[in-house]
């Protein structure tokens, strides 16, 4: 059983929903997915733009050349959907390392596809981002997964944050045991969530102390 949780913050009011639907348990990570907001209010679209790094992107490829001293993405820089970035990745203290990660595509899904977290998911549409993960160090990152969050045109994330699987359309997928080796591959997909009138036009890569600050943008 996956248990779905919706966690709605808007102003200075909090709304919280639990139900539990029926599922497959896949990957590492904590086997209950979740909805939750931050808890700032979600931001509205507008025409402001931040500014980011014009860094040129690295490219991920299966040659030798993808190695622990490949060159690194720069905090801020601003990529296009299909292009790659190269980050340093820690997993946990024990795993840690190199990997390349390229966004696939940002899909706009159907409303319908939040029936399954309640009545708090009303008013939400749902995102895929898709991307597929290259490990670039050769070292043991088995069981991991990096986070990508949903940007709006003005550059700011949505203040929503929802995790869980939509069969067919979005499923989360973690590295499994092989990725141990150089040129090692997975493909996943991490499910997002704005509110209706809210235009999202990428994603971004923020972990970490090097990014957190300064994230990796992937826009149409």
């Amino acid at each position: 059983m996956q248990k779905h949780h919706v966690v709605a913050v808007a102003a200075a009011a909090a709304l919280t929903l639990g139900m539990s639907a029926c599922g497959s348990e896949e990957g590492t990570a904590s086997k209950a997915d979740e909805v939750a907001t931050s808890s700032a209010t979600p931001e509205q679209d507008t025409d402001d733009e931040t500014e980011t790094g014009t860094s040129t992107p690295t490219e991920s490829s299966d040659s030798s050349e993808n190695s622990s001293s490949a060159e690194i993405t720069e905090p801020g820089t601003e990529l296009k959907i299909g292009e790659t970035a190269t980050v340093p990745f820690e997993h946990t203290d024990e795993k840690t390392g190199t990997i390349a990660i390229t966004v696939t595509d940002v899909e706009k899904g159907d409303k319908s596809a939040l029936e399954q977290y309640g009545d708090k998911a009303k008013g939400f549409v749902p995102y895929y981002i898709k991307y597929k993960v290259e490990n670039v160090s050769g070292t043991d990152l088995s069981g991991s997964r990096p986070d990508l969050d949903a940007v709006t045109a003005g550059g700011r994330t949505t203040g929503v944050v929802i995790t869980g699987d939509v069969p067919g359309k979005c499923e989360s997928e973690y590295a499994d045991t092989d990725f141990t080796t150089e040129g090692a591959t997975f493909e996943s997909c991490t499910l997002q969530a704005a509110r209706s009138g809210v235009e999202i036009t990428g994603t971004q890569f923020s972990e970490g102390e090097k990014y957190e600050d300064d994230a990796i943008v992937w826009t149409k």
